[in-house]
């Protein structure tokens, strides 16, 4: 009898540091949980599906249209997802969320964001930081580098928009 050799989950982390603006500025930006398109540099749309805003059981529909094989939006691909907001913290600045229904290759996947804190740096500036972790069954078509680089890109981008957000305000 053959055994079966249990699939190795992904995990992984990303972190971006803002200079300037607090986690109190920053928190409520990324607590909107139905209006992460504003930040996210590649989510074209994101609706409240079901569920109590800021309550854990929320669900929300991101979309993406990504360019055809042939470079071309005329033949876009539309890419979205149904994702859950499991647990929710203002008082720690943190929230997760699993991705349920979707066309992106993702069987499981769950992703905790955090906001901390950075006082007193070497340069005396404050700041804060995005701590963004994942664990993922592996998805098709990617390999955990290329993923964790891909997530490391969206957070460097949606830190860097909600930092000039607060800056500009």
């Amino acid at each position: 009898m053959a055994e079966e050799t249990p699939q190795i989950k992904w995990e992984g982390k990303s972190i971006v540091e803002l200079k300037g603006p607090t986690a109190d500025q920053i928190w409520p930006l990324l607590e909107d949980f139905c209006n992460i398109n504003k930040w996210f540099p590649s989510i074209d749309v994101c609706n409240h599906v079901d569920g109590e805003l800021g309550k854990p059981g929320l669900t929300r529909y991101c979309a993406s249209k990504t360019l055809s094989t042939y470079g071309s939006y005329d033949e876009a691909v539309v890419r979205w997802v149904k994702e859950r907001l499991l647990m929710i913290n203002p008082a720690e600045k943190c929230l997760s969320y699993e991705v349920l229904e979707n066309n992106s290759g993702f069987k499981s996947y769950v992703a905790t964001m955090k906001v901390l804190e950075i006082n007193g740096s070497d340069a005396g500036e404050n700041g804060c930081k995005i701590e963004w972790s994942f664990i993922a069954d592996p998805v098709e078509g990617w390999t955990l580098e290329d993923f964790s680089s891909f997530i490391n890109f969206c957070l460097q981008s949606m830190g860097k928009n909600m930092e000039q957000d607060v800056l500009s305000g």
